[in-house]
């Protein structure tokens, strides 16, 4: 193992934002080019893997052919392959021949980041250290963990605090690792105490790494139901307070409110939002309509070109 670790370590914005009832942010007077960048997030064709009409291994392959040149992965749909060398050059192979950037690995399933015991958090980061070492190997700048707690989400001051306290102790000790690795961490809005933007970029804050950053996502900001109902967060508010430490963005076509409303993603609004942070990274479609997958996101990616070639 440390043979392989030690091989591995080798191998108008501004406007817009107040627009948005958000306070006045900087913009960089450099022009960039692109503006921003787009990928596609694996779990857009989590039916088709999950059926076994798609093949892992033929990811880079059809994103290619959507016309986007970058792909995140998930874990789940190479989960046994983690330390299976064979398989992950195949992988790097594969995405090298397509002239595909991989960009990050989205993980799942590998226990609670902010779990109520030190040793609980340490079991957590143990798991995840073979997806920063597939990460480094790929060459993906990023993986994105959850932060999920023993402390479930309630209203209570008391719970807000301990399950950031948790979660910031996990991320932090993973963070350790993974800098050895020049890997980030990221964490995503996904549900619970997490899809509450000031609470995630609180807790980002208090990890206390430079490797700690968010890859906050547009559509995930539905914190729970009760009796029926969806308990919601902001999402162009939240996507402002999550910003600041964003290495990525997740695109899925559809916000929140505070009221427990969804609706349709805004496209020009929020592009400006993130712009107004010098964003110019990868915003990764995460999106697949069931039956037509690909149809979708290659509707999507066109929209996304449409507003970059507007706010150029």
């Amino acid at each position: 193992m440390n043979t392989r670790r030690n091989f591995l370590k080798t191998a108008g914005l501004a406007t817009a934002a107040i627009g948005l009832g958000l306070p006045q942010l900087a913009v960089a007077s450099k022009k960039v080019d692109p503006l921003f960048k787009i990928s596609l997030a694996e779990w857009s064709l989590n039916r088709q893997l999950f059926s076994g009409k798609m093949d892992h291994l033929d990811f880079a392959k059809l994103t290619k052919k959507a016309g986007i040149d970058a792909v995140e992965y998930v874990n789940q749909f190479f989960k046994d392959k983690a330390t299976d060398m064979a398989y992950l050059k195949e992988m790097k192979t594969r995405a090298d021949g397509e002239g595909i950037r991989s960009v990050l690995i989205m993980c799942d399933g590998e226990g609670m980041l902010g779990a109520a015991t030190a040793e609980e958090r340490a079991k957590t980061v143990d798991n995840h250290k073979k997806w920063v070492e597939a990460a480094k190997f790929l060459g993906c700048h990023s993986i994105r963990v959850n932060a999920y707690s023993s402390v479930p989400w309630s209203t209570s001051e008391e719970d807000y605090k301990k399950s950031s306290d948790f979660a910031s102790a996990g991320l932090h000790e993973l963070c350790e690792f993974a800098d050895g690795f020049n890997i980030n961490v990221l964490i995503e809005n996904h549900g619970g105490f997490s899809s509450n933007g000031k609470w995630l970029a609180e807790m980002i804050q208090k990890a206390d790494h430079p490797r700690a950053g968010s890859l906050p996502d547009f559509g995930n900001f539905q914190i729970a139901r009760k009796d029926g109902n969806a308990i919601s967060y902001d999402s162009y508010r939240g996507i402002d307070e999550l910003m600041p430490r964003a290495k990525g963005v997740s695109l899925k076509p559809v916000v929140w409110d505070d009221n427990g409303n969804e609706s349709p993603l805004d496209y020009t609004k929020m592009m400006n939002l993130v712009l107004a942070h010098d964003f110019h990274e990868y915003v990764g479609i995460e999106h697949g309509e069931k039956d037509r997958e690909w149809e979708s996101i290659i509707e999507i990616r066109e929209k996304l070109e449409a507003v970059r070639n507007s706010l150029a």
